[in-house]
């Protein structure tokens, strides 16, 4: 019996009882518990709140293999689509492969909807984002596409490969990446503190310095993967940049055709090296070289992507000989608690490739009174990632988007710059920011998310695809209305007073904001929006123009 996949029927059957909203158009229990499994999925490789992943659902009849979606920020004039597709069997029982058809379904769905010669039949929730795809396209952007595809079983077989490999897919564009029940159910534990033994090869160097130690020295790579293999993207965890994967990245690219190279000896002459915390770390100070060192509480802080890419590299080249490939090791050991100098230390050492700060800035004191105070309203407002939790805590990546949107009147940045909410916009988003006007933004922008996805409502407005950003800010105003208050006044003072009344009349709120965008996009398209082809609309929301008409600049 594997007990993961037993964890993950538990908790997919879960997803289903505490969110009958998200499954009332579906009468078969199994296709629940498939989109379930979906959303699940899409949540724990993503790591996002299952409310976010259930917005990227597209599965449906003409949905081309995609179960969900994902358009990222363009950076450097490229963008990442992330592509899921799930397979879910009920009997635990058994193990099978990632059938081989369900790959050639993506691998056509690529082939198709990144072409914008291309007609493709796709539903009412594909649709819209397949248009925004190419909208970007055309636009001059490069598509940077991984498609995901995650079941409860084993990777697809030789035949699914040959369906990969037969597409010819520039490999520096189009990745295909396995993630089943285990990765899940590593997703979903607690990090857990990890203690092992680093076996280094040579001399090292360790200094004491200001009540601290650091140790230098090398590694052999086969040491890395083994220790990947033992712990995965736990070790990972307080590292600012997720593996980006190995024929997405190019860095990782280079790093691997580096291993495989007859040249492979010196890559410890090419790479920067892996830099690793832990709490403590213990060795023979007896003995010259080839250190036996015990650390506790390891963790990588920059060197994640080479890790990463050192294990699979490995796994895929069994039988390449590695035994004098190695790689710069330097660990640090810091104390129990000391978040300022880790946090130092990993923007400092972290300069590759852009990074994600959201976690870096989990531990400033805004981000911790936020917390305090968001509880005392009864809400959890989660500082950083951790495992994806039940209920409906507030992310403050959700957060950072719903206040930019609403408050700071940049739903256009807020959606397409997603990168720079805690960066170049971080305290343009935080500052001065209090509770009360952090809920209520979560709760509007939500509301307005969801009204998206009610196939009625998007038939007969045909903006919601692209609008709900917009919609949330004109929600927002509208709310600050009825309480005739400016946003400098929303406080927890009259927080109950403003949820209640966004409660009791949020319906309202929003065939206002509603008529009100309606409005404006009649004024900007002379000809009525309805008539605009929706790549079009697309372009409309992703560059601010539709402020200006709305005078919110």
């Amino acid at each position: 019996m594997d007990i993961n996949k037993h964890i993950i029927d538990q908790r997919i059957r879960k997803i289903v009882s505490e969110n009958p909203d998200w499954f009332f158009t579906e009468s078969d229990e199994n296709k629940k518990i498939s989109t379930a499994f979906v959303i699940l999925g899409v949540a724990s490789y993503m790591g996002i709140e299952l409310s976010e992943a259930f917005s990227l659902i597209t599965e449906g009849g003409n949905d081309s293999g995609i179960d969900a979606i994902f358009i990222g920020d363009t950076v450097n004039f490229e963008f990442q689509v992330t592509i899921f597709q799930a397979k879910y069997k009920n009997n635990l029982d058994n193990d099978t492969n990632f059938p081989a058809n369900s790959v050639l379904r993506v691998v056509n769905a690529v082939t198709s909807i990144f072409d914008p010669t291309k007609d493709v039949l796709l539903n009412k929730f594909l649709k819209p984002k397949v248009e925004e795809i190419r909208s970007l396209i055309s636009d001059g952007f490069i598509p940077i596409v991984k498609c995901v595809l995650v079941n409860n079983g084993l990777p697809w077989t030789e035949e699914g490969k040959n369906h990969i490999r037969n597409a010819n897919f520039s490999s520096s564009q189009v990745v295909f990446e396995h993630f089943n029940h285990q990765n899940i159910v590593e997703q979903l534990k607690s990090i857990e503190k990890i203690n092992d033994t680093l076996s280094l090869t040579g001399e090292g160097v360790v200094e004491e310095f200001s009540f601290k130690r650091v140790l230098i020295g090398k590694i052999n790579v086969a040491e890395i993967a083994s220790l990947m293999d033992r712990y995965g993207d736990s070790l990972l965890e307080r590292n600012v940049r997720k593996f980006l994967g190995l024929r997405i990245n190019r860095v990782n690219e280079s790093i691997k055709n580096t291993l495989i190279d007859e040249k492979r000896n010196n890559f410890y002459f090419f790479n920067n090296g892996i830099t690793m915390v832990c709490n403590n770390f213990r060795y023979n100070a007896l003995s010259s070289k080839n250190w036996q060192v015990k650390v506790e509480d390891i963790q990588i802080i920059n060197g994640g992507q080479t890790c990463k890419t050192i294990q699979q590299t490995l796994n895929e080249y069994p039988t390449l000989d590695f035994s004098n490939v190695f790689v710069l090791l330097r660990l640090y050991e810091i104390s129990e608690g000391d978040d300022e100098l880790l946090t130092d230390i990993t923007i400092a050492t972290n300069s590759q490739n852009p990074v994600d700060l959201r976690d870096l800035r989990a531990n400033e004191q805004i981000q911790r009174d936020l917390e305090t105070a968001v509880k005392e309203l009864g809400y959890t407002y989660k500082r950083k990632r951790d495992s994806v939790s039940g209920g409906e805590p507030i992310p403050s990546s959700v957060a950072a988007e719903a206040v930019f949107t609403i408050w700071r009147k940049k739903p256009h940045l807020a959606k397409f710059r997603r990168s720079d909410l805690f960066g170049k916009f971080y305290y343009d988003i935080f500052r001065n920011l209090n509770a009360a006007q952090l809920v209520i933004a979560v709760l509007i922008f939500r509301y307005c998310d969801s009204q998206r996805k009610k196939l009625k409502l998007l038939e007969q407005y045909p903006h919601l695809s692209y609008s709900n950003y917009f919609l949330s800010m004109l929600l927002g105003q509208q709310l600050l209305k009825e309480l005739n208050i400016d946003i400098d006044n929303l406080t927890h003072r009259n927080f109950e007073t403003a949820k209640d009344l966004l409660e009791r009349k949020k319906e309202n709120l929003y065939e206002k904001a509603n008529i009100e965008l309606i409005k404006a996009l009649n004024e900007l398209y002379k000809e009525g929006y309805q008539n605009v082809e929706l790549r079009r609309l697309s372009s409309t929301f992703r560059s601010g123009e539709l402020l200006r008409v709305l005078g919110a600049v």
